[in-house]
């Protein structure tokens, strides 16, 4: 056994398969946090919460974009084994820290989604910690046997596929904060039916409760259920209560609510109504961008004009200070404001603010703040209008050709210049 794991071919089999296997994930767990640059500051930023460093907070869009972009970049210097060394070293060191951290997070759970995957893909905490002790197992052995690892590049070629790598996951976070994720992951992806995601259907599971009888006797309270809770009057009934005993099924979209202290609940009047709506999205007002406020004010003017409906959500307390001054700064906005969760804000769409049109409870298209269009005619008569679907294969293959092409031009441009540079010496 000592003399096959010592085996040539037997160690190279090994440290390609787990590069390739790691550097798949790696590219994939990247790829989808870096098209979701704010997905991936939110989370960030309910671990700084989490663990009392509010402090860093200012810093945790840079730190998250940065972290997605090593990720892929190591992903894919895995998966073609450039600078497999010091690759490796960091890939262990990356592993070294994620390992304990993901421990602290299944043992204690301070967040409920590691986020490691982004919106993609969503395991549980434990299932987090176990996936890296298999993976940090695959990066030592990767690393102690590098020198059995293929070289396919030149030095010089495994840094110019890292920088390339690095220079793309880059550019396609920037583009994806300009522009909205290329692929939404998340409930209110432009399709979505509002109604029918907040529905449990017939054959799924109901949260089970337990209802729980408080009584007290000589001063000291007891709980009791329904079935043994005391019958003689020298108990005093104290409370009731619920307790959940079992989740059930949680329909994609269970937060979704719209009101005000005026109008009430107005959600199902929205998602029930067969003519347009316009929402502007607005996590924070405090934090919203106000660019754009000759642009928004446009669109309602617009809705105004053609019996659309146009609200504001906000998570922003209405009536506070904070509005009051998003009113003035933004050319006093005549906008209906409404109430919305915050978290569920930042699910809906990617931007602050951020446009979303809502026809017969559909999401039928979403714009952020830089790219909210001039609509010119009737929504019935224009493309705004009609529901916009993306092909996430068609995306992603897309992506794979903006990546590899560049890549190959580059690599042959490289191999090219090697080879004239040999010609040169070997005629001096």
């Amino acid at each position: 056994m000592s003399n096959f794991l010592k085996n040539t071919a037997f160690r190279t089999t090994v440290v390609v398969i787990f590069r390739i296997l790691i550097g798949c994930v790696f590219i994939f767990s990247g790829f989808v946090k870096v098209i979701d640059p704010f997905g991936g500051f939110y989370k960030v930023e309910d671990y700084l919460l989490a663990f009392g460093w509010d402090f860093f907070i200012p810093l945790a869009f840079v730190g998250s974009v940065l972290l997605s972009t090593a990720e892929f970049l190591l992903g894919i210097c895995l998966l073609f084994g450039a600078n497999i060394r010091t690759t490796s070293l960091l890939t262990m060191l990356f592993m070294g820290v994620m390992l304990p951290l993901t421990l602290y997070i299944a043992v204690f759970n301070p967040v409920t989604d590691c986020g490691c995957f982004g919106d993609a893909l969503i395991i549980s905490n434990w299932a987090t910690f176990w996936k890296n002790v298999v993976f940090s197992f695959m990066v030592v052995v990767i690393f102690l046997w590098r020198d059995y690892s293929p070289q396919l590049f030149t030095q010089r070629t495994d840094w110019l596929i890292a920088i390339y790598a690095g220079f793309f996951a880059l550019a396609l976070a920037f583009y994806s904060y300009q522009n909205l994720p290329v692929i939404d992951f998340r409930p209110y992806k432009i399709g979505t039916d509002i109604q029918k995601s907040m529905e449990i259907p017939e054959n799924e599971p109901r949260d089970e409760y337990e209802t729980v009888l408080i009584y007290e006797k000589n001063g000291v309270a007891q709980e009791f259920t329904l079935e043994n809770y005391p019958q003689d009057s020298s108990w005093t009934f104290v409370d009731s209560k619920s307790k959940l005993i079992k989740k059930g099924y949680e329909p994609p979209i269970h937060d979704f609510t719209i009101e005000n202290p005026e109008m009430g609940d107005i959600t199902e009047d929205i998602i029930e109504n067969d003519g347009y709506t316009f929402l502007l999205v607005m996590p924070k007002v405090e934090k919203a961008s106000t660019s754009k406020r000759n642009e928004i004010n446009a669109v309602y003017d617009f809705t105004r004009k053609h019996g659309y409906n146009f609200y504001a959500l906000t998570a922003t307390g209405l009536g506070s200070k904070e509005l009051e001054e998003f009113v003035v700064e933004s050319g006093g906005a005549e906008y209906p404001f409404m109430n919305t969760d915050e978290i569920t804000l930042k699910t809906i769409i990617r931007s602050n603010p951020g446009l979303v049109l809502v026809k017969d409870g559909i999401i039928i298209n979403k714009w952020s703040y830089p790219n909210i269009p001039a609509f010119d005619r009737p929504l019935e008569e224009s493309e705004w209008g009609q529901l916009q679907l993306r092909n996430n294969t068609r995306t992603i293959v897309c992506a794979a050709i903006a990546f590899i092409v560049p890549l190959l031009v580059l690599l042959g441009l490289d191999h090219s210049i090697g080879l004239i540079q040999r010609k040169r010496r070997k005629n001096k």
